[in-house]
């Protein structure tokens, strides 16, 4: 098998930029425009994003996870309340995330306090959800251990065969988050590494901009 030189993997990143006197007051804007710029270039999982909290030992703890919500001020994900997330939010109620598209050579880093949704908002969405999505969310008790493969499978067949025909409702431990915009920061690659960062911080209700060196 060939040696692959991890140090000698570099790409030169030539899509895009970030011009100054074209960026938006309001950095939410300039999300949704990336977003949906992903969206209709077909990036791969396009809603992905590396979410990052903090243990009750006080250590970091990152995991994918998919976006599931955008506002004027958050963004939302959901997920088992008794999963190792929930717990770590439990103990520290703030987090950071990263959403890299490749294709287009970006990323956007986002952190904020973070608050659980209503349980009105994540009914909402749990009935929207796929029904083998809502059986799923039964059959699993997030993050414990499972003895085997065969024990997932036969708990999805009992809730499938308890609710057939039924209506699925959202288990009480399973439900939405929303990360509160505090800093938002934008990367777009550019050749030679000068890559452009422009970080939005609020600060007394409003929004400050910088460009970073890179």
């Amino acid at each position: 098998m060939t040696d692959i030189k991890i140090a000698d993997i570099r790409k030169q990143y030539k899509k895009g930029g970030l011009v100054d006197d074209e960026l938006p007051e309001n950095p939410v804007e300039l999300f949704r425009k990336w977003f949906e710029e992903a969206v209709e270039s077909e990036v791969v999982e396009p809603n992905a994003m590396a979410l990052a909290t903090v243990t009750g030992a006080e250590t970091p703890n990152v995991r994918m996870v998919l976006l599931k919500g955008l506002t004027d001020n958050s963004i939302s994900f959901y997920t088992n309340y008794e999963s190792q997330k929930a717990k770590d939010l439990g103990a520290y109620p703030v987090a950071a995330c990263t959403i890299w598209w490749a294709e287009l050579e970006r990323q956007v880093r986002i952190s904020g306090k973070v608050e659980k949704l209503t349980a009105a908002q994540s009914d909402d969405y749990f009935r929207s959800r796929p029904r083998d999505s809502q059986i799923g969310a039964w059959a699993s008790s997030q993050s414990r251990p499972v003895a085997n493969r065969k024990e997932l499978e036969a708990n999805f067949k009992e809730i499938e065969e308890e609710y057939e025909g039924k209506e699925i409702p959202r288990p009480d431990d399973w439900g939405g988050y929303k990360i509160i915009f505090e800093t938002i920061e934008f990367w777009q690659g550019r050749p030679g590494r000068l890559h452009d960062r422009i970080l939005y911080q609020q600060s007394a209700g409003k929004w400050n901009r910088q460009r970073l060196a890179p």
